[in-house]
């Protein structure tokens, strides 16, 4: 997400570093930049001229603080005006109220559907609610057995409908079992909806009378850029918005609809959809969104990722092993791997770690994903004693191995010499001023300049 852009901008704010003080004539170039870099992206033309006249008024004149060169006080001033255009602070949900009703609205093919069923997992497992989902859209009977099917697999209730009903006598009938079997929040999936079909807007008008909801959430796909903005815009004046969501971001290389939904609908991004999975819904934090885009990561989420996937236990035995100085085998690289999956894979992690930009770029290729499922279908084909005894792997074993796991000996050969790598960075962490030499140890494996150097993760990828 916001690659386009990332690379513009950091680009264009490159050559604002070096000058003794910020002024008008100074920054007037690097300021036509960032408008184009903005444009380019997709954002609204207000949303735009607003931004650039905030920056110009707090960058003009500014001095420069003892710590912060003027890129950096120029660069901390469009980040914290890009946060502001985005609403500063993540808006949590309304769920005091029990049930709370949460009303999905939205255009057709904006995922609407799936995202009622990644936020029923969201409330599930990190808010621990008890949640229901019920479908009103009666004129995609499809619909009702896709929510029934995503109900499933996110294991949350699902309540029954049926096309020849009406939307609100279904929403009625769901918030009152609801109410009987305690749930603690009802999400109300609708049908797609133009924003110009009068009859089908009355519906919707009607049926958000009629429930009463806590939240109202605009489901909006990213791609679409600034129409996104726009046509959530529309919505609110028919219908009191509390929130948008705003799907297949993770596509969307330019950014403009999170960057102007707020300022155009007043209302903000509360959740954003970075892939297909299930899993794949994060709450919107402007802050670290704009950290993004301007190339810093955004270490917080992926704490935060890492809190919530890393199996604690076998990080703990691992920890443990190499402290007694048992080593670091194949089976151990297989967990790691295994981990790295369930945070999202090498591109969602690298796009949130500061200044892995380009090596994210090449990651999102998928080459990286693809080069890691080889590695792990190699360790798979190997018997228990070569995983926990890699030197036993000879001539022979090398071949039954390739055989099984369809790739050649150079590549595995390759495995092997990574894994030796791994094994000394991992006993240097073991010993006295271990993480210094770990840091080493990473410089070493990462080729001493990324993941193309020699020996290192670049090797899998030639």
């Amino acid at each position: 997400m916001f690659e386009s852009l990332t690379d513009r901008l950091s680009r264009t704010l490159r050559t604002i570093t070096g000058q003794a003080r910020l002024t008008e004539d100074n920054i007037k170039d690097t300021l036509r930049e960032v408008r184009k870099a903005l444009l380019e992206a997709d954002v609204a033309l207000p949303v735009v001229k607003s931004f650039i006249a905030q920056v110009r008024e707090r960058a003009v004149g500014t001095e420069v603080s003892k710590s912060l060169s003027p890129g950096q006080q120029f660069v901390k001033i469009v980040q914290q005006e890009l946060e502001a255009v985005m609403g500063e602070a993540n808006v949590p949900l309304e769920l005091k109220h029990k049930p709370a009703i949460i009303l999905m609205a939205g255009l057709q093919g904006a995922g609407k559907t799936t995202s009622v069923a990644k936020l029923a997992r969201f409330l599930r497992e990190r808010e621990k609610k008890k949640v229901l989902v019920v479908s009103t859209d009666v004129y995609r009977p499809a619909a009702i057995d896709q929510l029934e099917t995503l109900a499933k697999e996110v294991e949350v209730d699902f309540f029954p409908s049926t096309p020849d009903q009406k939307p609100v006598d279904i929403a009625n009938a769901a918030i009152q079992h609801g109410r009987i079997q305690f749930h603690d929040v009802i999400l109300v999936d609708t049908a797609g909806r133009l924003h110009v079909d009068t009859e089908m807007m009355d519906e919707i008008k009607a049926l958000h009378a009629a429930i009463n909801p806590a939240e109202t959430l605009f489901v909006v796909d990213a791609m679409t850029g600034q129409d996104a903005a726009n046509t959530a815009k529309a919505f609110h004046e028919a219908l009191p918005l509390t929130g948008v969501i705003l799907t297949k971001a993770d596509g969307d290389a330019r950014g403009g609809a999170a960057l102007s939904v707020r300022q155009l609908t007043g209302k903000p991004i509360k959740f954003i959809g970075m892939g297909e999975k299930t899993d794949a819904l994060e709450p919107f934090h402007p802050d670290r969104i704009a950290s993004r885009i301007l190339g810093m990561g955004d270490v917080l989420s992926l704490i935060e990722d890492a809190e919530r996937t890393v199996d604690k236990k076998k990080a703990e035995k691992l920890g443990k092993k190499i402290r007694k100085g048992q080593g670091f085998d194949l089976e151990d690289f297989r967990d790691q791997l295994q981990q790295l999956k369930n945070m999202g894979g090498m591109s969602s992690l690298l796009d949130k770690l500061p200044g892995m930009g380009q090596v994210a770029d090449i990651a999102k290729s998928g080459a990286a994903e693809k080069e890691f499922a080889k590695l792990e279908s190699m360790i798979n084909s190997m018997t228990p004693e070569e995983r926990r005894k890699p030197e036993v792997i000879n001539g022979s074993r090398k071949r039954r191995i390739c055989a099984g796991s369809g790739t050649q000996i150079p590549e595995l050969n390759r495995l092997l010499k990574q894994h030796k790598q791994m094994q000394k960075m991992m006993k240097k962490v073991s010993g006295k001023g271990g993480m210094k030499k770990m840091m080493r140890g990473m410089g070493a494996l990462m080729g001493g300049g990324g993941m193309g150097g020699p020996g290192g993760m670049g090797g899998f990828m030639r």
